[in-house]
C-alpha cells in the first residue's frame, strides 16, 4: 500500500487518542504525512485564563495535540511528560500548565500562531504538524432546550465552551461566535490536499462539529478528494449528549454540516447494542460502516491508540 497523508479534526482527549493511532502509522509507513486541525474554543481552566490575560487563542488543545505526536522513545516522551505537567501549589501559576504556557510565549515572540506551533512541533521532535482551525478568538454557543423548570420545551442561549459541555438540558443546535472565524490558511490547504480526513472522537459539540462551522473549512472538507472517516465515541457524554445512541451523534454532525460526504464510520464493537440499526442509518448518509474494537478495555469510555491504529490501517488499505 503506498503511503497517504491524513488530517485529524477534533480537540481535548479524542483528537489525543487518534493522533497516538495515526503516528504509529507514519512510523510503520503507512502514513507518510499528518496534520492535526484543532478546536480552539476553550475558554476553561489554564487555557482560559490564558487567552483572558493575554488575548490569545486557548493554547490547551494544541499542546495536547502536540503531545500525542511526540516521539515514542525516551526523549519524545520526557518532552510529552514535561509539557503536560500542571503546576500544583497554592499560588497564581497553581492550574497553568507548562506547555501552555511554552505557546503562549512563542506565539509573544513570532507573533504568528502557525509558526509558533512549528517552533514547538521542532522542539518536541513532533512526527506532522499541529495547526488551529481558525486564528480568531470565538466562543461557542448552544441552543439549549429543557432549562425551563416552567416551559421544558423552550431554549436558552447558553455561551462558551465549558457551560455548554456541562449544560444540564438537550443541546438543539452549536455556533460559533464570530460566525465566520477565520480559517487557518494551513489548514485549509491540508483539507484540499488529503488522502483521509479523521473527524472525532471527542467531545461532539465542543470538540468535533465545531470543525464544520468555520465556513472555508466546511468549504474545503466539501471540495476535497480526500475520504473522511468519522469516529463515534464509546459512549454518551454527561452534559454534552447525555442519552444519545450512536445514531444520534450521527445526526447531530449531519445537522450542522448537511452536505458532509462520509466515506466510513467507525464503532466500538463493545459499546454498540443496534448493528443494523447504526448500519442503516449509515447508509442512509452513504457511508459504509466498520465496527472493530477500538476501546481501552479499563471500563472507561476511552479509545485504545494501538487498536485505533489498526482499525485505521485497514480502513486506510480497504479505501
Amino acid at each position: 500500500m503506498r503511503a497517504q497523508s491524513a488530517v485529524a479534526l477534533g480537540g481535548g482527549h479524542g483528537l489525543h487518542a487518534s493522533l497516538h493511532a495515526l503516528r504509529r502509522l507514519v512510523d510503520e509507513l503507512v502514513l507518510d504525512e499528518l496534520t492535526a486541525v484543532v478546536t480552539v474554543a476553550d475558554n476553561g481552566g489554564s487555557s482560559g485564563r490564558l487567552r483572558g490575560e493575554f488575548g490569545v487563542l486557548p493554547p490547551g488543545d494544541l499542546r495536547m495535540a502536540l503531545a500525542a505526536l511526540t516521539r515514542g522513545d525516551a526523549w519524545g516522551r520526557t518532552w510529552e511528560q514535561v509539557v503536560q505537567h500542571r503546576f500544583e501549589g497554592d499560588g497564581e501559576m497553581r492550574g497553568h500548565v507548562v506547555g501552555n504556557l511554552l505557546i503562549v510565549s512563542l506565539w509573544e515572540l513570532l507573533g504568528d500562531h502557525v509558526e509558533a506551533l512549528r517552533y514547538m512541533g521542532r522542539l518536541l521532535g513532533t512526527t506532522g504538524q499541529v495547526l488551529p482551525m481558525a486564528l480568531t478568538p470565538m466562543d461557542i454557543t448552544a441552543e439549549v432546550r429543557g432549562l425551563d423548570p416552567d416551559d421544558p420545551r423552550a431554549t436558552r442561549t447558553v455561551r462558551g465552551q465549558v457551560a455548554v459541555a456541562t449544560t444540564e438540558g438537550e443541546i438543539v443546535s452549536v455556533a460559533l461566535d464570530p460566525a465566520d472565524p477565520q480559517a487557518c490558511p494551513e489548514a485549509v490547504e491540508a483539507l484540499r490536499d488529503a488522502d483521509w480526513v479523521v473527524l472525532g472522537p471527542g467531545s461532539w459539540f465542543t470538540s468535533v462539529i465545531p470543525h464544520l462551522m468555520v465556513p472555508d473549512l466546511r468549504e474545503a472538507l466539501g471540495k476535497t478528494a480526500a475520504r473522511v472517516v468519522v469516529v463515534l465515541n464509546l459512549a454518551a457524554q454527561v452534559g454534552e449528549t447525555g442519552g444519545f445512541g450512536p445514531e444520534d451523534h450521527l445526526a447531530a454532525l449531519f445537522e450542522h454540516a448537511p452536505g458532509l460526504k462520509v466515506h466510513t464510520v467507525l464503532a466500538d464493537s463493545g459499546s454498540l447494542t443496534e448493528v443494523d440499526e447504526l448500519e442503516q442509518a449509515v447508509a442512509s448518509y452513504g457511508a459504509q460502516l466498520v465496527v472493530d474494537d477500538v476501546a481501552l478495555g479499563d471500563g472507561t469510555p476511552r479509545h485504545d491508540p494501538e487498536k485505533l491504529a489498526r482499525a485505521y490501517a485497514a480502513i486506510f488499505e480497504d479505501g
